[in-house]
């Protein structure tokens, strides 16, 4: 009898029963850890091709960077050119402004009775007859002194012309005769160029009186509503930045405050200093020479170079070498003063700057945009060397702006102030 065929004893066998063929290549799960590791890490671990080397893709960034930062300057450059008409007054009465409007704040506040107003017209029209008063003294000075310094110069021409002739030069008198006649010649010849360039001077002194009014506009309506002018421009700065950059900005003209104060006093000692020294010395026009070098000090170290040119070949002129070589030596006298005692005083740590922060900025200034650059420079990098700081400062990060009075010229730098100052509320 045949056996029974049951179904049950034929269920298949389970995959985990399952035993492999020895020709099976598939790897088991134990043996994964011998395969190479292709993971998108160690992919992107490997070099490339066409990989990029790290220095050259750092100078490449450097490079488009400082690229695009030039023409930024580029057209800041060229949009203050061809705005410089209305932009140097502009400057020019910001830093006037920040010479009177303390004063103007301080007379209103201190004189109840006193209006904004009023203290703002006292304030500007003295500062007129102050600048007035020292140009035509200057003037006249220079008018009346001018006859002497005319026959001295003649003087001192006949006594040249003598050295050419009996020197090592050694020229006769129809040589110096013909050198004579070839500088006439050349001057009639310049003759169209000449009175160009006189229309030009009259061009510029209109252009000059009208950028002067300009200038004055600008002074007496920064002096009188300076604070509600700045919280206009801060509209123009996102809401989230705004807290930051108006502190910035507090500080900023308020070292311009300080360097406008500290200047001025260290110009007015110099020129008094140079002054009763070019007196004493004999040099004549000490008056307007004086008023040369106290505008001379505007400019750090390149107005005092070219204002102590200027007396020294006048005392050459006037009394000879020794006159010029005792002038010399005054003038090193009064710039070791103001460098090693008067800056140290009046401007201090809290506008202190490297000579070198200073010689670069003029030297720039002059090649943009002559004297007027020269002479706006360095209170430009005052300021934008205080803003930036203030920005960079952790310190500031939670200053509440209205407790910075821009008017104090120890708002600019509060690390080196002493004492430190008070943390007033904030206004509603």
């Amino acid at each position: 009898m045949a056996a029974r065929h049951d179904d049950t004893d034929a269920t298949p066998a389970r995959p985990d029963d399952a035993s492999p063929r020895p020709d099976d290549a598939s790897p088991r799960p134990e043996d994964a850890s011998t395969l190479p590791d292709r993971s998108p890490q160690r992919d992107a671990d490997l070099p490339g091709p066409w990989t990029v080397p790290h220095g050259l893709d750092v100078a490449a960034g450097l490079a488009w960077r400082l690229l695009l930062i030039a023409a930024a300057a580029s057209v800041v450059i060229y949009l203050a050119g061809t705005f410089s008409v209305v932009l140097i007054p502009v400057v020019l009465a910001l830093i006037a402004a920040s010479l009177l409007a303390p004063e103007a704040h301080l007379m209103s506040n201190r004189v109840r009775w006193m209006p904004h107003t009023l203290a703002t017209a006292i304030v500007v029209i003295g500062g007129l007859a102050v600048v007035g008063g020292v140009f035509t003294g200057v003037v006249f000075a220079f008018i009346s002194g001018l006859p002497e310094l005319t026959s001295q110069l003649t003087n001192s021409l006949s006594e040249i012309q003598n050295w050419v002739r009996t020197g090592p030069v050694g020229l006769n008198n129809q040589q110096f005769t013909a050198i004579g006649d070839q500088v006439l010649t050349s001057v009639q010849q310049s003759q169209a160029t000449i009175a160009t360039s006189a229309l030009g001077a009259v061009s510029t002194v209109g252009e000059l009186f009208t950028e002067g009014l300009l200038a004055l506009f600008t002074v007496i309506f920064l002096v009188h509503d300076g604070g509600m002018i700045w919280r206009f421009l801060l509209q123009a700065v996102p809401r989230r930045a705004r807290p930051r950059a108006d502190l910035a900005g507090r500080r900023a003209f308020a070292s311009l405050v300080g360097y406008t104060r500290a200047i001025v006093v260290v110009a007015f000692i110099d020129a008094v200093t140079a002054g009763l020294g070019l007196w004493a010395i004999g040099v004549p026009l000490a008056v307007p020479l004086a008023a040369l070098i106290f505008f001379g000090a505007f400019v750090p170290t390149v107005g005092a170079v070219v204002s102590g040119a200027v007396a020294a070949l006048v005392a050459l002129v006037s009394g000879g070498v020794t006159d010029m070589l005792l002038v010399i030596a005054l003038l090193l006298a009064v710039q070791n003063l103001e460098g090693y005692v008067l800056q140290p005083l009046f401007l201090g740590k809290s506008i202190k700057l490297h000579p070198l922060a200073v010689v670069l900025p003029i030297a720039c200034g002059l090649v943009v945009a002559g004297i007027p650059g020269a002479l706006l420079a360095v209170p430009l990098v005052t300021v934008i060397d205080t803003g930036v700081r203030s920005l960079t400062r952790r310190a500031d990060a939670g200053v509440d702006p209205a407790s910075v009075n821009p008017l104090d010229p120890r708002s600019a730098r509060p690390e080196f102030a002493d004492p430190p100052l008070p943390m007033a509320p904030a206004d509603d």
